[in-house]
């Protein structure tokens, strides 16, 4: 949706920006064509993506400033740019969360169900020695934790009986080290009762009655959980309130419930202790009573959103590229 966000940031000559998931550039690069004399810091914690932002800022000289690290890290980095570790400097953030189509088109990174590769996961690559990869989790997490991750991070009713399947392999066949695997054991485990044959079935309906494979959602629900994706988003949206400028704009793009309330939470003011609530805030108790003026300040948002409804993929965008019919973008001015 780079044409979108271009619209929604209209960017002038000499404005700074942060790229928050550089990915391959797409957005990046729309941006810096559509404002000449603009500058671009971009961010991402993929050591890809982050070769790519070098060799990018080889072709736009002194207007790309690469950083490789997670939105937790910023801070930290944007220390070392001499001029840029200020609060409410930056123009316009912009954020394009989950994973990008090189992470989901190499089968060696583990996220893909289609591409049969290590279970891996892990944005980081070996760049951080500790984290751990998706294999390595379903190889040590108990049953009742998995089915935790599962039923919150992937929003998957049948999370007790995957998490039992799971767990089951694990201990009777061999570890789970692969993503055909995996997707297989959902599978299976999901067609025994449905199909009264016990035969795998590999796709069912989603929230919009399309078709997506049985195993989308522990997919899902593991990458989120090795990536610790949710609190980064968290993160990310306390800092471009700090970091934008008083009249600075955001645009986010989400591709599912998770990220996009979170986003939602922030921009509407249901955010407590920085941290955006699960539930609106005026909803959290029937039983205390606040003076109005009170409430209204506790619930005073820090954002004007540009938009009435959610921004969707156009038709034709979505025929090009059918990995951005579940986008939904957002976008918001920062307010005094």
């Amino acid at each position: 949706m780079a044409t979108e966000t271009v619209k929604f940031f209209e960017p002038q000559r000499d404005q700074v920006f942060i790229d928050m998931t550089f990915g391959a550039g797409g957005h990046t690069r729309a941006l810096l064509e559509a404002a000449p004399g603009s500058t671009i810091v971009a961010l991402d914690r993929d050591p890809l993506a982050h070769r790519l932002a070098c060799e990018m800022a080889q072709e736009f000289p002194g207007r790309i400033i690469p950083l490789l690290g997670r939105f937790s890290e910023l801070p930290t980095l944007l220390r070392t740019i001499e001029g840029y570790d200020r609060q409410r400097y930056f123009n316009g953030i912009l954020f394009d969360f989950g994973c990008s189509s090189m992470q989901f088109d190499e089968a060696s990174r583990g996220f893909s169900i289609s591409h049969d590769g290590p279970l891996d996961m892990r944005m980081d690559r070996d760049r951080c020695p500790e984290q751990l990869s998706a294999a390595e989790v379903l190889a040590r997490i108990q049953e009742p934790d998995l089915v935790r991750i599962l039923k919150v991070y992937g929003e998957e009713k049948q999370a007790k009986k995957i998490a039992r399947a799971i767990v089951n392999a694990r201990f009777t066949v061999k570890r789970i080290e692969t993503t055909a695997e995996l997707a297989s054991i959902v599978a299976h485990c999901l067609s025994q009762g449905e199909t009264g044959q016990g035969q795998p079935y590999d796709f069912r309906q989603d929230k919009l009655r399309r078709p997506a494979h049985v195993a989308t959602k522990t997919f899902q629900a593991l990458r989120i959980f090795v990536n610790n994706e949710l609190n980064e988003i968290n993160y990310g949206m306390v800092l471009a309130r700090h970091l934008l400028r008083t009249g600075g704009k955001l645009v986010t793009i989400a591709f599912h419930s998770l990220e996009d309330t979170i986003v939602k939470r922030h921009l509407t003011g249901h955010v407590v202790d920085d941290v955006a609530s699960r539930v609106p805030l005026q909803y959290i108790s029937h039983t205390l009573a606040h003076e109005t003026d009170t409430m209204q300040e506790m619930m005073k948002p820090n954002w004007k959103q540009m938009h009435k409804h959610v921004v969707v993929p156009t038709d034709g965008e979505v025929a090009e590229n059918p990995r951005s019919r579940s986008a939904k973008l957002r976008a918001a001015v920062r307010l005094s």
